[in-house]
């Protein structure tokens, strides 16, 4: 028994990406308007060792879009955090990496997975996958650019037909890449059916760079597995972790110790809730705060007794004071 014990603690371990020492290896997923400043202090607090900022257009730092600097802001308390750029210029990219270089991030991602139509219509995002010469000289002009270490995040292919994980993260070690992340599933699959962990186990075979594995952990047990079955060095998690801070705790008293910890109590639901919240009002204002919190409470009394009603009221809620009011109630 004890040396079973000893080979799941083994499984939670520090993660070096270049030069930059992570405590472990858990890390939150970067996710287009989900994981802002409240957000990513609240899973680096419940033991997030990286975590994964908005993607950030390298075109929209060029032109100076005012939207862009709320993106790139980055909280003095947060833990490491990888800064996620997408583009499809190797010019444009590597030379806004340059510009905001010195900004306080650990780590520069650059985005060739994700799915979205617009994205992908402007050849960014997963329409890299489908011109590896490109995605390989985006990272490399990248790499030179810089200090920081690079890192691409892929997805397993663009469609069933054309499954080229293994080459693309090839040409990113290759490029000079300090790490990749995979999630297993095509650009065509979106987030829908199951992801392919083995082509993240052929991944790792393929490189020496540490390889992050991605796509359906939702419980340490799953985290176990994927590092097991694929012998990856990382887990990346994404939407497990939306209303959800906790999970980083909870995986890693799995990996560390085969134990699982209780769900958080009703009492932790609405401290976390209130505290983040207060955060979105801080950093935001109470105006995009209270909309943007919409979501997030759905996603924190998914599943709840009554959730659906209380999404209703929380959908017309205006002010903290009403949110508060609502949490209270729950």
């Amino acid at each position: 028994m004890e040396d079973w014990f000893e080979g799941m603690g083994d499984l939670l371990r520090p993660l070096v990406i270049g030069g930059v020492t992570l405590d472990n290896n858990l890390i939150l997923a970067p996710m287009a308007g989900v994981t802002d400043l409240p957000f990513r202090l609240l899973c680096s607090e419940q033991g997030a060792a990286l975590a994964g900022m908005e993607m950030v257009s390298a075109k929209a730092i060029l032109y100076g879009n005012k939207n862009t600097e709320g993106l790139l802001a980055i909280h003095p308390q947060e833990g490491p955090v990888s800064l996620q750029l997408f583009g499809s210029d190797p010019k444009i990219v590597s030379e806004m990496a340059k510009r905001i270089e010195d900004r306080p991030f650990a780590i520069l991602d650059i985005n060739m997975g994700c799915p979205v139509p617009k994205i992908v219509g402007n050849g960014e995002g997963s329409a890299l996958m489908r011109e590896p010469k490109l995605a390989g000289e985006i990272i490399a002009a990248t790499v030179k650019a810089i200090e920081k270490p690079v890192t691409v995040k892929i997805r397993k292919g663009f469609d069933a037909e054309h499954v080229n994980a293994v080459e693309m993260a090839k040409i990113a070690e290759d490029a000079g890449a300090a790490a990749v992340a995979v999630h297993g599933r095509t650009r065509e699959q979106f987030y829908s059916g199951e992801a392919d962990w083995e082509i993240i186990a052929k991944v790792k075979e393929a490189v020496s760079i540490p390889v992050i594995g991605n796509g359906d952990v939702t419980d340490g047990k799953s985290a176990e597995k994927l590092l097991v079955q694929t012998g990856c060095d990382g887990v990346m998690i994404g939407r497990a972790a939306r209303g959800n801070p906790w999970l980083f705790k909870q995986i890693a008293a799995y990996l560390k110790e085969g134990h699982t910890l209780p769900p958080p109590t009703m009492e932790e639901k609405r401290e976390m809730i209130l505290r983040h919240a207060a955060l979105q009002m801080e950093i935001k204002g109470e105006y995009t705060g209270v909309r943007e919190m919409r979501k997030h409470l759905s996603w924190y009394t998914a599943g709840l007794p009554g959730s659906a009603r209380l999404r209703g009221s929380v959908n017309q809620a205006e002010s903290f004071a009403e949110i508060e009011r609502l949490v209270e109630s729950m």
